[in-house]
């Protein structure tokens, strides 16, 4: 039912006509309530428009939030799972550094004269295929040579006193240190000048 429908069921025909006699003017005052009575459904209908529109706002509100929680929930999940993924690549990465060290090491301690043996360079072309794939996944040396201990990045071994050196500058490095993006993942151990 529409409502144009529901104003004809309830309009109510009023007759204007010039008073005459007192029943005329009798009559008339009772058409007025009548016309009244007309006009309350029509406020009781916008009434019922108003509370419609009103739950409606509210609904959309409601639906408006929901959405916007859900985004946040998906945000949030989506952090989670990348630090994971960080964190099990941490795990990993810290677990092929002593590899790594070993590697060096092997190297640094090596004769001259076997330098140039075909397996000694396959081994090295190992070694920098290490270094590449970890340096991929965004493994960084912490520097040290020329710095200044600091306690985020760095492991003091021993404070020594050194010429040439300013107090708190790190003299040598005993085991790099390595970071994984902003976190470290392996201080740096060093002497540092007194």
């Amino acid at each position: 039912m529409t409502l144009e429908d529901r104003k004809e069921e309830t309009a109510v025909p009023v007759e204007v006509a010039e008073p005459a006699a007192e029943g005329e003017a009798e009559e008339k005052a009772e058409a007025v309530p009548q016309l009244e009575a007309a006009e309350d459904p029509l406020a009781a209908l916008k009434a019922e428009l108003e509370a419609a529109r009103a739950q409606a706002d509210e609904y959309l509100d409601q639906w408006r939030r929901s959405a916007a929680q859900f985004s946040n929930y998906k945000k949030r999940v989506e952090r989670e799972q990348s630090e994971f993924t960080k964190l099990a690549n941490a795990a990993l990465i810290s677990r092929l550094l002593p590899i790594l060290d070993d590697f060096e090491r092997a190297f640094e301690t090596m004769p001259h004269n076997l330098s140039g043996l075909t397996w000694i360079e396959g081994l090295a072309l190992i070694h920098r295929k290490l270094q590449m794939t970890l340096a991929q996944e965004g493994l960084e040396v912490i520097e040290t040579e020329g710095q200044f201990f600091d306690p985020q990045f760095h492991e003091a071994v021993t404070y020594e006193d050194a010429e040439g050196f300013e107090e708190g500058q790190i003299i040598g490095e005993l085991q790099k240190g390595y970071k994984l993006g902003e976190r470290v993942l392996r201080p740096s151990m060093v002497r540092v000048a007194r």
